[in-house]
């Protein structure tokens, strides 16, 4: 397990892995809670069905949370599959052990919620509207929530109850701090210049024509439900946006700048309330001669704001005592208080910057109070529009118009573009995801996309164009080039081995290296955390087995580039805790003991789901 742990540890110091590990129970996403289906399941877990309604929404989720990466599609929603089989598992199994959680947990934990929530707050409208889409009880829809609640409480209990000891800790460090000596050299990709045959490229072509194709294209048809197009539609009048104005005032309204100095006398064991009030009064009669913060650098007892001639910076209400506040409130531009006592003394107020607050009048703001009027005023209209678009487009899958005329949108049509790049509405990714599903290329309507928490997007197959290999002649120059450098790394591999088997035969690295002529790299004392090496050699340096007696470990390692280095690892140090080591143990015992924590979870689960009544339909 340590050793596990090590290997992932890569870094200045390796406490990504140590801060890290935190592994809350994964919910999959509200969606995942939401609907169910008439359709033959496609697994079956004891007597739950999965249909591939749910497998397409888990495979959603899961596809957003790995954007800018390329995985197959299949594979995505087979690895979605799974971890909603396992989690059915889980909860069966919680279910049988009898752990419960009340209603009002859930409900807590649902106000908590983004996808219910309006300006970050838990809106009761949305989360019934979003409810009501899904033809979905709230209390059905809190005991889903109980659920998930009890299978990540049961988590907790492995994962939490779960311990490391002062030899763990020690074990992983002695790992972590671990030194190695090697002496490497880089056999570098060298360019080649002569031609492949026409022979050559002609058999690579055939053998790989899926990596020289038109990408499989479509064009849609689609209807959006935008809240600023709704907007738009509200009338308005002057009165009407008169009386929203006032509700909204302060948003109209710029607050007073008030900037204050002080020069404060002190209340202490030398000093009495009369005395420090005596000092304050004859300081004031000698403002009318002197300057204000030439005085406070002078006597002011507040130290650090007398070098700044006693500068307090902005007044912000509630900070200082309501004495204080009182009188620096009131004061005009460059007028200085009378003595104000607080719990600090008494202190000479003056105000050096005032600039009034300001309202703008509503002819100023009217435009941009009427867009603020019809937006509040259309956001009920749009989640009325939101629930008739996704009950009539689900309704009637095989066409737009009916739910289209229904609404008065207009149904637009894209451009042809692929999974991975668009233009106009295709340059959105859920877009380009929803276009390429089964359901959608099969004929029906996408289920309702969200573009934000503004806009709704149904969409359904225009055109399709299957994937197509492009001609020899336009790719020729192409796979020259992939032929000439996969011989060139060839080359390199072949010359790496022929210097690895020679080293292994006993021979010199230097005597190996000079023959030809290449340099010879030594790095002593050589720890994770060094940037001595590029940090695929140094995860292949750390990797490698042990020398034997005197006998160095010998082996390859690949760079990016297709570069060969051949290292003689000679010898390994076992690492020692340091003094920031032992400074971070408590962190670390407990980051350690949480990865514990989660190996037992995993195999938990696994062991459950091995015992368990599992079906999955082929393919």
């Amino acid at each position: 397990m340590l050793t596990k742990i090590r290997e992932k540890a890569q870094g200045a110091f390796a406490w990504g892995i140590l801060i890290i590990i935190c592994v809350p129970f994964a919910l999959w996403g509200i969606q995942n809670y939401l609907d169910t289906g008439e359709e033959a399941p496609v697994a079956s877990v004891g007597d739950k069905d999965f249909f591939q309604r749910d497998v397409n929404k888990a495979y959603e989720q899961y596809s957003q949370n790995l954007q800018g990466l390329t995985i197959n599609e299949q594979t995505l929603k087979a690895q979605a599959l799974e971890k909603l089989i396992k989690d059915e598992v889980l909860l069966q199994y919680v279910h049988d052990k009898g752990l419960v959680t009340t209603d009002d947990t859930a409900r807590e934990f649902i106000q908590t919620l983004p996808y219910f929530q309006v300006d970050g707050k838990f809106d009761e409208k949305r989360y019934k509207t979003m409810l009501g889409l899904q033809k979905m009880s709230s209390a059905e829809f809190v005991n889903r929530i109980k659920n998930a609640l009890i299978m990540e409480q049961f988590q907790r209990s492995i994962i939490d109850s779960s311990f490391a000891t002062k030899y763990d800790v020690e074990s992983f460090f002695k790992i972590q701090n671990q030194q190695r000596d090697v002496d490497y050299v880089t056999v570098t990709v060298q360019k080649l210049t002569e031609q492949p045959s026409e022979q050559e490229i002609e058999a690579y072509y055939q053998q790989h024509q899926d990596l020289y194709q038109i990408p499989e294209q479509v064009s849609v048809e689609y209807i959006e439900l935008s809240l600023e197009d709704i907007a738009k539609t509200i009338a308005v009048t002057d009165d009407k946006l008169k009386a929203f104005y006032e509700e909204q005032k302060d948003q109209y309204t710029t607050a007073e700048r008030r900037k204050i100095s002080h020069i404060l006398f002190a209340i202490n064991d030398k000093v009495d309330e009369k005395a420090a009030l005596e000092k304050a009064l004859k300081a004031q009669k000698e403002l009318a001669n002197k300057d204000f913060a030439a005085l406070a650098a002078e006597v002011s007892d507040d130290k650090l704001t007398a070098k700044t001639g006693g500068d307090l910076g902005l007044f912000n209400v509630g900070v200082m005592e309501k004495s204080f506040e009182d009188a620096a409130s009131a004061l005009k531009l460059g007028e200085v208080s009378s003595p104000v006592k607080s719990a600090f003394g008494y202190h000479l107020i003056k105000v050096t910057e005032l600039v009034p607050g300001e309202v703008k009048p509503f002819d100023s703001v009217k435009n941009e109070v009427t867009k603020a009027y019809q937006k509040v005023q259309a956001e009920n209209a749009f989640y009325e529009a939101g629930e008739t678009l996704t009950e009539m487009s689900y309704e009637n899958p095989d066409n737009l118009k009916t739910v289209a005329d229904a609404l008065g949108i207009t149904i637009k049509k894209s451009a042809l573009f692929t999974k991975d790049k668009g233009d106009g509405i295709a340059a959105d990714e859920k877009i380009r995801n929803a276009a390429f599903t089964e359901e959608v290329l099969q004929g029906n309507n996408s289920t309702p996309i969200e573009l934000g928490t503004d806009r709704l997007v149904v969409l359904r197959l225009l055109e399709h164009k299957a994937a197509a290999a492009r001609e020899l002649k336009d790719v020729k120059s192409d796979i020259v080039a992939v032929l000439l450098a996969d011989k060139a790394k060839q080359q390199a591999v072949e010359k790496a081995g022929q210097i690895k088997t020679r080293l292994q035969a006993g021979e010199s690295i230097q005597a190996v290296a000079a023959e030809n002529k290449l340099q010879v790299k030594t790095v002593a004392g050589l720890t994770r955390s060094k940037e001595d090496v590029p940090l695929p050699l140094s995860q292949a340096i750390f990797k490698a087995a042990k020398p034997v007696g005197d006998k160095p470990t010998v082996f390859i390692a690949e760079l990016p580039a297709g570069e060969q280095v051949v290292v003689s690892l000679s010898k390994v140090k076992a690492g020692v805790m340091t003094e920031d080591d032992k400074k971070q143990m408590e962190l670390a015992t407990k980051n350690i003991a949480k990865a514990f924590g989660q190996t037992e979870f995993n195999a938990l689960i696994n062991s459950l789901q091995e015992d368990a009544d599992i079906s999955v339909k082929a393919p």
